[in-house]
């Protein structure tokens, strides 16, 4: 398995997928503006509102946030689905995945914060407000360094381990929509991406700082100017803030139509790769 999977090259995939998103940018633009634009302007303009406002209506922006996340989720696979199944009827196999694909992304969230739970753990028995660390509010973390040592260096393995399984199931949701697999997409793409987990890390840990820095950027730039014209600011909602939220979604969009369109094209090369060695 080790050798089969070492002939995919990512330069090639990103080649495919930048091929892709060029010869079907028409089609791709309006899953972009309804499934990422929209929620991330969204998102992004109520954040400020969740920390600072009574249970009920936090309740409802939470659930809007969610609903949100929804939406991206199917616009990822339905880009997907484009990829994998050349663009027909792309809508209706994202809707019926829908179920399966948040069902796994729950599966694998609750598996990471399990991973982080022994961190939760040890700042709760240390007297740590935890509640108050959401809320934004200072609070005095104080602790033996023998504890504060201890945390940080597992909470660094444990970051570690995380992005490990982010690379070995990076293609997840291309298996969900192409096999029609549930968990066992799970077992699936970390077949599938053995061998190439370093690169897939690699690439990962690329995207991460470029469209991290990308947002970060437009996010101070746009932000102080449009504070400087519209006012307002200081983590509030405002004008300055809907319209930075709006610019800051562009960026993300773009970023975000990259990630399912790689990660399908990734899912053939490893499928095609493994298929070769079967045969050989």
């Amino acid at each position: 398995m080790e050798e089969e999977a070492v002939m995919v090259k990512m330069g090639t995939v990103w080649d495919r997928t930048a091929e892709f998103l060029t010869d079907n940018l028409p089609s791709i633009v309006p899953i972009a503006l309804i499934a990422f634009f929209v929620p991330f302007s969204v998102m992004g303009s109520f954040q400020p509102l969740v920390t600072e406002t009574t249970p009920g209506l936090r309740l409802v922006l939470e659930l809007i946030i969610l609903a949100a996340i929804v939406v991206i989720t199917w616009g990822m696979l339905m880009l997907t689905a484009m990829v994998l199944d050349g663009g027909g009827g792309a809508g209706r196999i994202a809707l019926r995945r829908l179920g399966p694909a948040l069902a796994v992304a729950v599966a694998i969230f609750l598996a990471m914060m399990l991973i982080f739970a022994p961190i939760v753990l040890t700042l709760m028995v240390s007297g740590v407000d935890l509640a108050a660390i959401a809320r934004g509010t200072p609070v005095d973390v104080s602790m033996p360094s023998s504890v504060a040592w201890s945390i940080g260096i597992y909470g660094i393995l444990a970051a570690l381990v995380c992005i490990w399984l982010g690379a070995r199931l990076a293609v997840v949701n291309a298996v969900i929509v192409r096999e029609k697999a549930m968990f066992g997409a799970l077992l699936r793409s970390w077949a599938l991406t053995r061998g190439v987990a370093w690169r897939i890390v690699g690439v990962m840990f690329l995207y991460a700082v470029v469209s991290n820095v990308a947002a970060l950027a437009a996010q101070l730039v746009f932000g102080t100017v449009f504070s400087l014209i519209a006012g307002g600011g200081g983590g509030t909602l405002s004008l300055a803030s809907v319209l930075t939220s709006v610019i800051v979604a562009a960026v993300q969009t773009g970023f975000t139509v990259l990630a399912p369109v790689f990660a399908a094209k990734l899912y053939v090369a490893l499928a095609a790769e493994r298929e070769r060695a079967v045969r050989s």
